[in-house]
């Protein structure tokens, strides 16, 4: 059910009434979140006392572009969604207010700069004698399975359906369900990853008879004082959940070849993944599916075929006699 929202009597708001007002009609803590700082920010630079009524469109561009005009362009556009969303709520509700102007435009996203690795550095990086078997297990399961490196690292052994080598994870923006009183906080909706024999060879060796607890553990119990949560630590061992700033420093150990931070960053295992499936023939919807996007336009900035698949695909167009 919407929240009701409660409008100050007349209609003149001040910037900072306008704002509160707006905030507090959202009910999706997500959205909340993001718009909070987008539009909070937004009020207190342009004076919070004064009536919105005197704030001019041009001020709104200023501000925006004072504020965020330099951030990424992702930050740019979502602080820009906000602020429009705000001043046309104020709008719809009959307040005077100003618009964000024509000349602040949404920005398009840029291609991602994450590159993919071969499959044969890859499946080279992964035989080293010197990695770990908990990172060998890891950066197989992160590329067959073309996950994020948040789903992989927060998933337990419980999770885990070994004969069909599948498993849930808590996906990135995870909706919560619909919850009857009494039910966990924690209950979201969860989405299933796929592996293969790569990793099915190598996960019971990393288990080794431990059935619950993370799949990927620290070699360290938690410090004196921190707080973890039950689910993050190994009931029979004591260690916690390996986070995602120690995988990524892992990685890079074994990768870096000009100094500590240029080596590969785990979300490089889904866009080769990817890119290789699309590779071998696989269809955009397969790649969705594969991917769980929901959007073709997310896929294709993951999709990057090397020189060579290309090559290959040009030479379907040579004429006939060459190719016999």
């Amino acid at each position: 059910m919407p929240a009701v929202v409660q409008l100050p009597a007349g209609k003149a708001l001040t910037v900072r009434t306008a704002a509160d007002v707006f905030l507090d009609s959202l009910n999706n803590p997500n959205t909340l979140r993001s718009y909070g700082i987008g539009v909070g920010k937004t009020a207190e630079r342009l004076g919070e006392g004064r009536p919105l009524a005197t704030v001019a469109d041009d001020e709104i561009g200023e501000t925006l572009e004072l504020l965020w005009g330099t951030s990424a362009v992702n930050t740019w556009n979502a602080r820009r969604a906000a602020v429009l969303s705000w001043l046309g709520w104020c709008e719809e509700y009959g307040y005077d207010s100003p618009a964000v102007p024509a000349w602040t435009k949404r920005l398009a996203v840029p291609v991602s700069e994450t590159p993919a690795r071969s499959k044969m550095a890859v499946d080279r990086l992964i035989a080293r004698r010197e990695v770990h078997l908990r990172e060998k297990t890891l950066w197989r399961m992160l590329y067959e399975t073309a996950a994020r490196a948040e789903e992989i690292l927060g998933v337990n052994i419980e999770d885990l359906d070994l004969a069909a080598r599948r498993c849930p994870v808590k996906a990135k923006g995870a909706r919560s369900k619909a919850r009857r009183r009494g039910q966990a906080r924690e209950d979201f909706v969860l989405e299933t990853v796929y592996w293969d024999a790569g990793t099915a060879r190598l996960l019971p060796r990393l288990l080794r008879g431990r059935t619950r607890g993370p799949v990927f553990a620290t070699h360290r119990r938690p410090g004196p004082g921190k707080v973890v949560s039950p689910r993050d630590v190994c009931p029979d061992t004591g260690l916690a959940r390996l986070s995602y700033g120690q995988a990524r420093a892992l990685l890079d150990e074994h990768t870096a070849v000009r100094g500590p931070g240029t080596g590969w960053d785990l979300h490089e295992y889904r866009h080769s993944a990817l890119t290789h499936l699309g590779e071998q023939g696989a269809s955009l919807l397969m790649l969705m599916a594969k991917s769980r996007h929901k959007k073709p336009e997310n896929v294709r900035r993951y999709f990057k075929p090397s020189p060579e698949a290309i090559s290959e695909l040009t030479s379907l167009l040579a004429p006939g006699d060459t190719r016999r």
